[in-house]
């Protein structure tokens, strides 16, 4: 009796425990779902692959073709000025004289001695010829004679050519007291003034004498940065805009590309040719050029408010097997509200489409 009684309660004891393990086990149930569905709607969309053009707007510098800063080759003083500044000057033009009087001295010496030894040179020359022709009666002159005659009238000979050298050094230099214009421009600086010292050494030589630079072709000097070097070739067309003309848009084409990017701005120098016949453009003047950055190849290209930038880095937050798996990325190009990616991405990979720091790893997501 007692051992029925024994096997009774513990049936019943064992019933009580399945019972309450298996509320328990519902409540849990209960309480995820109650957590699911208070948890907020998190929307996604599916990445694809696209092509995207775009442009940047990147400062820019007009200078001259040309520009050549004149200097005094020899020290002198300025006799004449034949041009000021804004003078528009063509190649080979005389813009200053100068005059140096110890210049004409050094030329009457060196023309003096030119013409003695000329006159040295035909003495000697007119011995040997008459020697010469004596020599061919046979016994009248002797061969020591003659090779004597021979070696003065060579001497000679090589004096005069040295002679001739140096009266056309003197004379050299002293075209250098002339200065001319090495090409068609214009004049936009004057430091000297008339009976000023020049000089290539000493004070006269501070400043240089005029300063030429040719306007009628300018050049447009930009910094291409690192991200976008290989977006820019040689014939490439680029507009640009000047503060002093803000309603005018003007064009030019990429010419010289430098092929290595500047140590400092970690960019690349591109230069561009501009047509400026009408000069209603001035070298130094700032210009805002818009470059376009045409579309190479697919890329991904997501809304910026996929994209979260935190002390973690920067990443996207994808969806996986429901749950918020984050994929670190880098950035590439923007147009407006859209953006460049690259990362451990693939095409149909759902994003979330307003990603926050506030979406952890293993959040859930209903895609």
């Amino acid at each position: 009796m007692k051992k029925r009684l024994f096997h009774s309660a513990t049936l019943m004891l064992s019933s009580i425990a399945l019972i309450s393990l298996m509320a328990g086990c519902s409540g849990e149930e209960k309480k995820e779902k109650a957590v699911e569905a208070k948890a907020p709607e998190i929307k996604t969309f599916a990445l694809q692959s696209q092509k995207m053009a775009t442009s940047i707007k990147l400062p820019g510098e007009l200078v001259a073709y040309q520009q050549v800063d004149l200097y005094a080759k020899v020290s002198s003083f300025v006799k004449t000025l034949k041009a000021d500044v804004g003078s528009q000057v063509s190649k080979g033009q005389l813009l200053m004289t100068l005059e140096a009087p110890e210049m004409t001295s050094q030329v009457a010496a060196a023309e003096s001695r030119l013409k003695s030894q000329e006159a040295v040179y035909l003495a000697s020359k007119a011995n040997y010829d008459r020697l010469f022709e004596t020599s061919k009666t046979p016994g009248t002159i002797s061969k020591n004679d003659l090779d004597q005659a021979i070696a003065k009238r060579n001497s000679d000979q090589a004096n005069l050519s040295a002679a001739r050298a140096s009266y056309k050094e003197v004379g050299t230099i002293q075209n250098y007291l002339e200065i001319r214009a090495p090409f068609d421009g214009i004049i936009t600086s004057r430091n000297v003034n008339l009976g000023a010292f020049v000089g290539p050494t000493g004070k006269g030589s501070e400043f240089p004498l005029f300063t030429l630079q040719e306007q009628t072709h300018l050049r447009l000097v930009i910094s291409i940065p690192e991200l976008y070097t290989g977006y820019v070739k040689s014939g490439d067309e680029v507009k640009f805009t000047v503060k002093s003309k803000p309603s005018e848009t003007f064009t030019a084409k990429a010419k010289r590309l430098s092929g290595a990017l500047d140590l400092r701005l970690r960019a690349e120098r591109v230069e561009m040719d501009v047509l400026n016949p009408n000069k209603q453009l001035l070298p130094g003047m700032i210009a805002e050029v818009s470059v376009a950055l045409p579309a190479n190849a697919t890329t991904f290209v997501i809304p910026k408010t996929a994209l979260v930038e935190s002390a973690e880095g920067i990443y996207l937050i994808k969806a996986e097997n429901n749950k918020a798996v984050k994929v670190i990325v880098k950035k590439g190009r923007e147009d407006g509200d859209k953006i460049e990616v690259f990362g451990d991405l693939k095409e149909g990979d759902q994003i979330v489409l307003e990603a926050t720091e506030e979406i952890h790893e293993g959040t859930p997501i209903k895609p």
